[in-house]
C-alpha cells in the first residue's frame, strides 16, 4: 500500500481484536519511531500488551474496547503539539500500511506511569491506539476546499491534491480548523481556535505534503 492509498484507507477505529502485534510489525514501528524521534527531537514510545490505559470510565465512555497497544507521543513542551501531529500521523499511516488500525486519543485514556518514560522538561501530548480493528472504520465528513483555502487565481493541481489529502486527515471532533494560504509555490498553514488544533495542524500538514509532493512547494512559517 502506497502512502496515498493509506491516506484514503485509514479511518479511526475504537474497537480492536484480541490479537497481539507480531515481532516484525513491532520492529517496523520501532524503527520508524526511532527515525521520528531523531528528526523531530521527540521521545515517542510504543507501548504493547498494556490493557490498563483503556480500561477506565473515560475509555468505555468513548466506546474503546480491546486496546492493549498504543503509541505515547512525548517530547519537550516547546512546539510539541504540531510536532506530535506531524510525526504521529507518519506513524499512523505506516501502521495502516502494516495492516493495522489506529485512533488518535486526547482524553479518553488513563495515564499509566509505568508504561512509558517522561523525561525532564517533557510531557505526554496524546496517545495513538493501534492494533487489529474489529472494522476498518468509516470516512468522516469533510469541509470543501474553499472553506480551508486562501488564495488568488487558479489553484495549481499539486495544491488541490495537497488540500484534498489534508481534508482526509483526522482532527479532534472532526473540526478541521486549519487554513492553507498559497502564494506562488509558497504555502502557509495556520491553525484555527479549538481543542488540539495544533496537533490537528501537524497531521494536516503531513497529509498535505503527501498529496502535493514536497518537491512542488515550500512551507512558510
Amino acid at each position: 500500500m502506497e502512502l496515498e492509498e493509506a491516506v484514503k484507507a485509514r479511518h479511526s477505529v475504537r474497537q480492536y481484536k484480541n490479537k497481539p502485534l507480531d515481532k516484525e510489525t513491532i520492529a517496523a514501528l520501532q524503527s520508524e519511531i526511532a527515525a521520528c524521534n531523531q528528526e523531530g527531537g521527540l521521545h515517542i514510545q510504543l507501548v504493547t500488551n498494556e490493557p490498563k490505559a483503556f480500561d477506565g470510565f473515560m475509555a468505555h465512555y468513548g466506546k474503546f474496547s480491546g486496546v492493549t497497544n498504543y503509541i505515547a507521543m512525548i517530547g519537550k513542551k516547546d512546539g510539541l503539539d504540531e510536532k506530535c501531529g506531524y510525526y504521529g500521523e507518519r506513524l499512523v499511516l505506516l501502521a495502516q500500511q502494516l495492516g493495522l488500525n489506529t485512533c488518535w486519543v486526547a482524553m479518553s485514556y488513563s495515564k499509566i506511569k509505568t508504561a512509558f518514560e517522561i523525561g525532564r522538561g517533557e510531557k505526554l501530548c496524546v496517545v495513538i491506539a493501534l492494533g487489529y480493528g474489529e472494522t476498518q472504520g468509516i470516512a468522516h465528513k469533510s469541509k470543501s476546499i474553499n472553506e480551508v483555502v486562501k488564495a488568488e487565481g487558479q489553484l495549481p493541481e499539486w495544491f488541490i491534491n495537497g488540500v484534498n489529502a489534508a481534508l482526509l486527515a483526522p482532527t479532534a471532533m472532526n473540526q478541521q480548523k486549519f487554513l492553507f494560504t498559497l502564494k506562488e509555490n509558497q504555502v502557509f498553514a495556520k491553525a484555527g481556535i479549538g481543542f488540539y488544533v495544533k496537533v490537528d495542524l501537524g497531521i494536516a500538514k503531513y497529509h498535505f505534503e503527501i498529496g502535493a509532493g514536497k518537491e512542488n512547494f515550500n512551507w512558510v512559517s
